[in-house]
């Protein structure tokens, strides 16, 4: 996870309450409380972090806790104090011991590609 990333360009902290649609370039970390959709290369949910509305994202680690739906291109990684109360869909799913998902989840094979085959019709 986080590969050929730069560091983590966006930080909302423990203190910090915000409401509102997000779309951030890159990796954001959030300590704090956030109320809306967010979308974003990369997220880092902290233990403290709360979130109340839906992830659109290639990975995500969630420490705290998170009210919505996750839709995540590549990874989501619950830690230990993770909480997450929604349904989960993603290629890779990593629950630690102590995790919470309180939802369904919908996982599918990274570069999958549906084949179709015709039956061959013979002649009699």
């Amino acid at each position: 996870m986080f590969k050929n990333n730069k560091g983590i360009e966006s930080i909302i902290g423990v203190q910090t309450e915000t409401k509102g649609d997000m779309k951030v370039k890159g990796t954001i970390r959030i300590d704090g409380t956030v109320e809306g959709t967010l979308e974003a290369d990369w997220i880092i949910l902290g233990e403290s972090g709360h979130l109340k509305g839906d992830i659109t994202t290639r990975g995500v680690i969630i420490g705290g806790k998170v009210e919505g739906r996750i839709n995540a291109d590549e990874s989501i990684e619950i830690k230990p104090k993770g909480h997450i109360i929604g349904d989960v869909t993603t290629s890779k799913l990593i629950i630690s011991e102590g995790g919470i998902l309180e939802g369904q989840s919908i996982m599918y094979r990274e570069n999958s590609t549906v084949v179709k085959f015709q039956q061959k019709k013979e002649d009699h």
